[in-house]
């Protein structure tokens, strides 16, 4: 396999990959935008700045800029593991915001898809930024939008741009304003559900339940299940329905978004006193073969502004090894998506469980 060279500024010859590794994966793991900003960045005095790094795709900024001690933070495990990988592990990010306690002088910030995440990012930024310290965005320039612009002039302070270069552009703030509390997590009330759900910034549909899911909630199996999955669960709201329909039946929530499992686990606590586990990680790989009795998964079909359906793939993949002979893989998706050929490929068989004008429910047996 061809290595993948990312040269920059500060370390020559760098090799960065995303992972998951996949053979025949030919797949830059850097972009213009990580190029614009490390170009700019070496035109700045980095020697004793405090420098935190926000959602690093895989890892090309923390890799770089390694020598100069960077803090990192990122929601996903996809970059969390490539970050590691690519660069040793000299930047190892966190997943969590609240775990930082010192003050920053520059942060770079690679301009997520969701506002609300972005908005919560700046928000916590608030507390974490020295007086006058420049927060530095970098985006591709088709998914910059007004609200990006909008969110850095009001919480972080005046804002400009630079000049677009091989499709990206940087965006530049600098720290002038008070601490302002995030408005995330929220909670929001569910139809036939007793008790509110928490959701964090950087979920899917977090202001109200999306049709998917609940045409899903309408057709989740009961029966003598010991262990079930709740496979990419989001704020947990599948695999809760799943329990409270199989009440003897232990829950596993997976998922690459950290809060997600966040959500999903202030959301399961509500409803029982039973513990679950809660797995942070790409689909469900590396977990024991052959143990769980029901896998509910509802795939996404896009990893930040890459839309495919490499994830679905491999979370039936991974169902298929995790799952006990005779245990059941129900999933649901868009009705133009396929996924019934996919797993049909994988498992041998499926069947429709329930269809409407939108969404096919598929089930697989092992």
């Amino acid at each position: 396999m061809g290595k993948l060279i990312f040269e920059n500024p500060f370390i020559p010859q760098l090799e960065i990959r995303r992972y998951p590794y996949r053979d025949g994966d030919l797949l830059q793991g850097w972009d213009s935008a990580d190029e614009l900003i490390l170009e700019h960045a070496s035109a700045l005095d980095l020697s004793s700045v405090k420098i935190l790094i926000v959602q690093d795709q895989f890892g090309a900024l923390s890799s770089a800029l390694q020598n100069f001690h960077p803090r990192a933070y990122t929601d996903s495990f996809v970059s969390f593991r490539s970050t590691e990988l690519n660069g040793q592990r000299s930047v190892v990010p966190e997943n969590d915001l609240s775990a930082f306690s010192e003050k920053f002088d520059l942060v770079l910030v690679r301009i997520p898809k969701n506002m609300s995440f972005f908005e919560d990012i700046l928000c916590h930024l608030t507390g974490l930024l020295n007086p006058g310290a420049k927060v530095i965005c970098a985006s591709m320039v088709k998914y910059l939008t007004a609200t990006s612009f909008q969110l850095l002039e009001r919480l972080i302070g005046k804002t400009t741009t630079g000049l677009a270069k091989k499709k990206a552009r940087l965006v530049f703030a600098e720290f002038t304003g008070p601490r302002v509390p995030s408005p995330y997590p929220k909670e929001i009330s569910i139809e036939n559900f007793d008790r509110a759900f928490v959701n964090h910034s950087n979920l899917f549909s977090r202001e109200k339940l999306d049709i998917g899911t609940r045409f899903f909630l309408e057709h989740l199996p009961g029966g003598d299940y010991s262990r079930i999955l709740d496979l990419g669960c989001g704020n947990g709201i599948v695999g809760i329905k799943a329990k409270l329909l199989n009440p003897q039946a232990q829950l596993i929530f997976s998922d690459e978004s950290n809060m997600a499992l966040m959500s999903a686990r202030s959301n399961y606590s509500r409803y029982f006193q039973e513990p679950a586990t809660y797995l942070w990680t790409n689909c469900y790989e590396s977990q024991l073969p052959e143990s769980l009795d029901l896998v509910l998964c509802n795939p996404p079909f896009h990893q930040g502004h890459t839309i495919g359906d490499f994830i679905a793939r491999q979370m039936f993949q991974d169902s298929h090894r995790a799952l006990r002979k005779g245990g059941l893989l129900r999933v649901i998706g868009n009705s133009h998506l396929g996924y019934r050929q996919e797993v049909r490929g994988i498992f041998g068989n499926s069947t429709l469980c329930k269809t409407n004008e939108k969404f096919v429910i598929i089930d697989a047996i092992k």
